[in-house]
């Protein structure tokens, strides 16, 4: 055990920072290590994808309203591009966390590597990620790319427990913002999806029992190691975001996804 909580508080320190350089909000470090230990738990391997979607989304709840606060002191979050956005993300994450507790686990894991590897071709192949002209100016968000688009982000971000930000950075930045802001945006437009998961994934395991350690399918014992190590490193990462230069910033981000996409295919 003191293993085990020794290498989440590693890996919750690693969220943080992610947290606040790619809006991730833990997602993408904590499914992984969260399903790889769930699957040595005896009697918890049938659902070990479902305890690591719940417990990653719990997680961000904490994780992206810490970041979203700090953010706002530090004046990146703008108005047009969070609302009405946030509000169909929302939508969208009632749909996505209810179909997930009814989902198989194979099902659940494929479409997480699917969305993954996806998201890392897309943004390599299209041009406006990884290189951004200095004199780009920020567009506009559609109606469209807001409603539609705002209600599948978040239906696919709940439904995986990413919390959204591996589509809306790359919707932000095509949009002409830079890396730190399009990071910054996608903390207050993760915690939706992180709230309405939580809420669905900690009363949806009614006929199973894990143990006194759990809240429905959310790890308590794994949640808390891991924002023990996210909490003070977020507070860190805030005062060097915006020193990182935009090209490293953009290849580090597709870097960090393609680490998460071998972690979990490692683990099949």
């Amino acid at each position: 055990m003191l293993i085990e909580i020794s290498v989440l508080l590693g890996f919750g320190c690693l969220s943080g920072v992610t947290t606040v350089l790619f809006g991730f909000g833990g997602g993408f470090i904590t499914v992984p290590v969260v399903y790889a230990f769930a699957l040595a738990e005896p009697g918890q391997a049938l659902g070990a994808m479902h305890v690591a979607v719940a417990t990653s989304t719990a997680v961000m709840v904490v994780n992206a309203g810490s970041a979203t606060l700090g953010q706002l002191r530090s004046g990146r979050l703008r108005r047009d591009y969070l609302w009405p956005l946030i509000a169909f993300i929302g939508l969208g994450a009632v749909l996505g966390s209810f179909a997930a507790t009814a989902a198989d686990e194979s099902v659940l894991r494929w479409l997480f590597v699917a969305y993954l590897a996806l998201t890392i071709a897309d943004s390599v192949v299209r041009k406006g990620f990884v290189s951004r002209r200095e004199d780009t100016r920020p567009r506009p968000l559609g109606g469209l790319t807001t409603t539609a688009g705002g209600t599948g982000i978040g239906a696919v971000a709940s439904f995986l427990g990413v919390g959204g930000s591996v589509l809306t950075v790359p919707l932000l930045r095509r949009k002409g913002l830079p890396m730190a802001d399009a990071a910054a945006l996608a903390n207050p437009l993760s915690l939706p999806v992180a709230v309405i998961g939580t809420a669905v994934y900690a009363f949806a395991a009614t006929g199973t029992t894990f143990g006194a350690t759990h809240l429905g399918y959310v790890d308590l014992v794994a949640a808390g190691a891991l924002l023990c190590g996210s909490l003070p490193t977020i507070a860190v990462a805030r005062r060097v975001v915006g020193r990182v230069p935009d090209r490293a910033h953009a290849i580090a981000y597709l870097g960090l996804l393609a680490a998460a996409l071998i972690a979990i295919v490692v683990r099949q």
